[in-house]
């Protein structure tokens, strides 16, 4: 990981914290797998002030490019679950894929298990999104 671990501004470490009690209750496999997912990420991830988070840091609005198996570009916009819209590529953090994401930055490269098989994911670009810092923590 390119800053050591994960790092989460600390309004969305709250807004996560939400996310994650309200969503407990989800019976699919894949939002149950992400929570834990997510969940075990918060446990060593640094919590920093707005202004300390670095740019290329993946965050709730934060647009991606990353690199599939060394094959395959896909841009992704990271959003709170309400938000999702698999046609306009908006993934929401409580998929496994965006509990994955979240917190890691520009250059990191992620070896895991996603859909039928390992994945192996480099982030190439994050760029962040105008609506960065204005999240509604009423979810």
């Amino acid at each position: 990981m390119k800053y050591g671990s994960l790092i989460i501004e600390k309004k969305e470490y709250v807004l996560l914290k939400r996310i994650l009690n309200i969503s407990s209750y989800a019976k699919d496999f894949d939002t149950q797998r992400a929570i834990k997912c997510l969940s075990d990420n918060l446990k060593n991830a640094q919590i920093l002030d707005e202004e300390d988070v670095p740019k290329d840091v993946i965050r709730f609005n934060s647009n991606i490019l990353v690199e599939f198996n060394e094959n395959l570009n896909k841009h992704l916009h990271l959003v709170i679950p309400a938000n999702k819209n698999i046609k306009e590529n908006k993934i929401s953090v409580i998929t496994p894929l965006g509990a994955l994401l979240f917190g890691c930055a520009e250059g990191d490269v992620l070896h895991e298990k996603l859909g039928s098989g390992i994945q192996h994911l480099q982030i190439k670009k994050v760029i962040q999104d105008n609506m960065q810092g204005k999240i509604d923590l009423v979810i």
